[in-house]
């Protein structure tokens, strides 16, 4: 494919040009505006691939080759030097080309107002009115949560008056609950509300950890120095602390801020979902859309340098669902950033690759939501004219089953709502009542266990249709259990062609074509997908745990209520193997015999 850029041969010849050193080069367009800086190894092979064979790049890099007019080059001592430059310029310049973050929420920000009596606020943006700002925070509810323990902690005013105050009014509430040191009574002086207010910010950059530490050997000095009521004042200070953060769920282990990053990609379409971790809590959750830069691995690079670039609280560690470039010359860039060293890599195996896996499920969901917001509507309009329902069916029920070799067999149900996943309406169903194999009457099972309740707390609605993964058989034991309980719903089998691909729509006996309607055809393959996988997913899970139940059922003393306690207990059986005599007998239920047998056991 040849560009349609007039001036390419002159590009290529100045390319061709260019020193074989590290550097930024910065694209123009014919206004002279800049739209696209990178950085490079060597300059001159790095900018003569623009404007080669235009075969090997993607729609994004053709469209921005094809508007160059000139570039401008700098050159730096190293290639790192060259990502930090680039990064700055990025920065200044947002060109058109480069990755810039569209997030679905929007950065919130902690504002520390420049008046003489300074006011701790929350802010949607920067504004250039001499206020301090920290941030930004990729979650309001942080932002909300951490300004309300603020205030709380260090007894700052919540209200909206203005100090110092002209005439003394009596305290409110928040005083007597020890929440307020009332200002507007004269109850705080001013050195002692500036000294609160310095505690605060300190608290809000630090963290709840580190600021603890802080407190603690601020305490100790008091108490060194004989100035108890000082000391006291500061334990009450630790205890608040406490007491608000106690009841937040730790899923990692340890202090440490950690950033997880996970793409999901539709075509060139990027979706990056960012989680923070702060003391081993979840306390932010964004996506971020973007397109697909030359590679996956390059669009990590780019997306991990916008994002830290427009953020102050650099983490100690950043973990990757992939490879990205340049992985070592971002962790130097991360490290200088922050002062101390930080750890820029992706993880094999454990907690952290199961939290990657939580990540990119949430990207996927956030490119499929909005991917179905412009289509959905369409498609669930088209599909009921197709299969001739009175009114779109807004509200899709699928079912599948999945076992191995008959055993372990679970159902799996999903629903799609205005086209999309509802992920809090899908529903996973054990089969008890059915010999291993007979997937009819297992679908019969899990059918009858689900319209046995209709409008209840377990399942809210009726769907308007039901597309069963399947064909004919199954779509007649679905109508034989709705009959039975005297529901008219819609019902209809998907089936696959040889290469397991959705082919068409069953109705009585025959089938309903789909290929030609493009937005159906999507529609129908995504939930058959989504039900196949939504099934053999819970079914691994379930056949893997029971698997691993019965080696510890296996073990002397240990039956199936024991291994169950065990599970519930350690999570893995990595976690068991790796327990020692003390830990495994301190589990109320296990005796110290059945910790000497277990250990015992794994130590062969």
């Amino acid at each position: 494919m040849e560009s349609q850029n007039p001036r390419i041969k002159y590009l290529r010849d100045k390319a061709m040009h260019l020193p074989l050193l590290p550097g930024v080069y910065i694209m123009k367009n014919e206004k002279g505006e800049i739209i696209y800086i990178g950085k490079a190894k060597l300059l001159k092979n790095r900018v003569s691939q623009y404007f080669g064979s235009q075969n090997r790049h993607n729609t994004k890099v053709r469209r921005m080759v094809d508007n160059v007019y000139d570039f401008d080059h700098i050159l730096t001592a190293s290639e790192y030097e060259a990502l930090v430059l680039e990064c700055s310029l990025i920065k200044q310049n947002k060109p058109k080309y480069n990755i810039l973050l569209k997030d679905d929420k929007g950065y919130k920000y902690i504002k520390i107002t420049n008046e003489p009596w300074r006011r701790l606020q929350n802010a949607k943006q920067r504004a250039d009115d001499g206020a301090t700002y920290i941030g930004p925070y990729i979650s309001g509810f942080v932002v909300k949560e951490s300004l309300d323990a603020a205030l709380k902690i260090f007894q700052l005013p919540q209200c909206g008056k203005t100090f110092p105050v002209k005439t003394k009014t009596r305290p409110c509430l928040n005083y007597h609950m020890n929440q307020c040191k009332a200002p507007c009574a004269g109850k705080m002086k001013k050195a002692e509300y500036d000294a609160a207010v310095d505690d605060a910010i300190e608290f809000l950059k630090g963290g709840t950890k580190e600021y603890i530490k802080v407190l603690e050997a601020r305490m100790e000095m008091y108490s060194e120095n004989l100035e108890f009521e000082k000391a006291a004042e500061v334990r009450d200070r630790i205890n608040a602390i406490k007491r608000l953060t106690e009841k937040q769920q730790v899923i990692f282990s340890g202090t440490d801020t950690k950033d997880i990053f996970a793409l999901a990609r539709n075509d060139e379409e990027i979706c990056f979902n960012v989680l923070r971790f702060v003391d081993g809590r979840l306390t932010g959750s964004i996506n971020y859309f973007t397109e697909l830069d030359e590679t996956l691995e390059n669009t990590r690079s780019e997306m991990i340098k916008r994002f830290y670039s427009s953020h102050d609280n650099i983490p100690k560690m950043v973990i990757l669902d992939g490879e990205s470039d340049d992985m070592e010359l971002l962790a130097q860039w991360l490290t200088d950033l922050r002062g101390t060293k930080v750890d820029v890599f992706v993880p094999q195996k454990g907690r952290q690759m199961d939290i990657v896996s939580m990540s990119k499920n949430n990207a996927y969901e956030a490119l499929a939501q909005k991917k179905s917001k412009s289509k959905a509507d369409s498609a669930v309009i088209e599909l009921g004219e197709l299969l001739g329902l009175s009114k779109a069916p807004e509200y899709i029920e699928s079912y599948d089953i999945s076992h191995t070799a008959g055993a372990d067999t679970v159902g799996g149900m999903v629903v799609f709502k205005n086209g999309a996943p509802y992920k809090s309406g899908y529903r996973k169903f054990i089969v008890n009542d059915v010999v291993g194999g007979d997937d009819l009457g297992a679908m019969r099972e899990v059918l009858t266990r689900r319209f046995s309740h209709q409008n209840d707390d377990e399942f809210p609605r009726l769907p308007d249709l039901i597309l069963m993964d399947g064909g004919e058989n199954q779509v007649n034991v679905a109508l034989e259990v709705l009959k039975s309980y005297g529901l008219n719903i819609p019902v209809f089998g998907m089936v696959k062609d040889q290469k397991h691909k959705t082919r068409a729509i069953t109705v009585d006996g025959g089938e309903i074509t789909i290929s030609a309607t493009r937005k159906v055809f999507t529609l129908v393959s995504a939930i058959q997908e989504e039900v196949h996988r939504f099934a053999i997913s819970y079914h691994h899970a379930k056949h893997q745990k029971n698997a691993k139940q019965s080696e510890l059922t296996s073990i002397e003393g240990i039956g199936q209520k024991k291994a169950e306690i065990l599970w519930r207990e350690f999570k893995t059986l990595d976690r068991i193997k790796r327990a020692d005599i003390d830990t495994l007998a301190s589990v109320k239920g296990i005796s110290v015999k059945d910790a000497v047998n277990i250990k015992n056991h794994f130590s062969k």
